[in-house]
């Protein structure tokens, strides 16, 4: 029987994979592992921050029908009493400048910076102290304002909400944008900024500079001071301001 004989090749150099190929595929297969084991990380970092978000939310909303209710039934005993309900001192308010620079002294201008009311029809929240009271009797003839509730705050800043950014104007259309910049003091969505500006929170200073003042259209036919609440409400579809 004849002998089979095994043939046998050289290998071509399309044959050989170099070496420094193999490596270079080797580590690319490491970074996209550890991209895909990255993005799962931010995925499920993003569900869980979605959720506490969400029961954040709905804490906030059990607070303030709790809150809303135990003031109806105040004003009910109050009158089965036969006396007058007399709500507690307001600690918000939403101010608006209506006058230019003319005829305008040093301390009212000063006090309309430190009130941050640079320009006509810029708006601010503010915390009503003594201080800041006896600030508004200053300006008195610039200004007008008002007591928002939580329909109004909301509003506003949902519809006209701008944050400072590296001294930029940023429209507030993402809850990172908040969480970036207020984090740290617990303030992570929308509805935490709206909840600590609404309750006047202990982070209220922070939050409240970290919103840039709020730029409003002059109605037709200009601001008239002892109309003007009743103007922006109007012009911002917002007649909760009046409440």
């Amino acid at each position: 029987m004849p002998s089979q004989t095994v043939k046998t090749s050289v290998p071509t150099k399309q044959d050989i994979v170099p070496e420094t190929l193999l490596k270079k595929r080797k580590s690319q297969e490491k970074e996209r592992e550890a991209r895909t084991a990255d993005l799962q990380k931010k995925r499920a970092a993003n569900k869980e921050k979605r959720q506490v978000i969400f029961k954040r939310a709905e804490s906030y909303i059990k607070e303030y029908r709790d809150a809303e209710r135990e003031k109806i039934r105040l004003q009910r005993v109050a009158k089965q009493e036969g006396s007058f309900y007399v709500p507690a001192q307001a600690k918000l308010a939403f101010v608006v400048r209506i006058k230019g620079i003319n005829k305008i002294d040093p301390k009212k201008r000063k006090t309309l910076q430190l009130l941050r009311l640079l320009q006509i029809n810029n708006g601010v929240f503010i915390r009503l102290t003594k201080a800041t009271i006896e600030m508004l009797k200053i300006v008195e003839p610039f200004v007008a304002w008002g007591y928002p509730n939580l329909k109004t705050v909301r509003e506003l800043v949902y519809k006209r909400g701008y944050g400072k950014v590296n001294k930029q104007r940023i429209a507030l259309s993402d809850n990172a944008i908040v969480e970036e910049n207020l984090g740290q003091y617990g303030v992570v969505c929308m509805e935490d900024l709206i909840h600590e500006i609404f309750t006047v929170g202990p982070n209220f200073k922070q939050v409240s500079n970290f919103l840039w003042p709020f730029k409003l259209s002059n109605p037709l036919g200009g601001f008239h001071k002892r109309k003007v609440i009743w103007a922006i409400a109007k012009r911002l579809s917002l007649p909760s301001l009046l409440a």
